[in-house]
């Protein structure tokens, strides 16, 4: 004879947000935005100027400068809350 097992129904995972986790500072958002537009500009005034500027010296190097800026504010969005 065979002995019935007693199993209990799974239980829905459900997933919840961190209760810990505080909301970001007033100033996070326009941070993160004001970098994302600054790397853009910094491009197009590289692009516009004829690959001269913002920084002459630099030349193609300004456009690294540009992507780099613009990766902290996307980087940033990563942590927004």
């Amino acid at each position: 004879m065979r002995m019935a097992r007693s199993r209990k129904p799974e239980e829905d995972v459900v997933e919840k947000p961190d209760a810990g986790a505080a909301p970001n500072a007033v100033w996070f958002k326009p941070v993160m935005i004001g970098f994302m537009l600054l790397g853009l500009v910094w491009i197009l005034v590289f692009y516009i100027t004829g690959m001269q500027y913002p920084i002459p010296g630099l030349q193609s190097w300004n456009l690294l400068i540009g992507l780099g800026i613009a990766l902290i504010g996307f980087l940033m969005t990563t942590r927004w809350r």
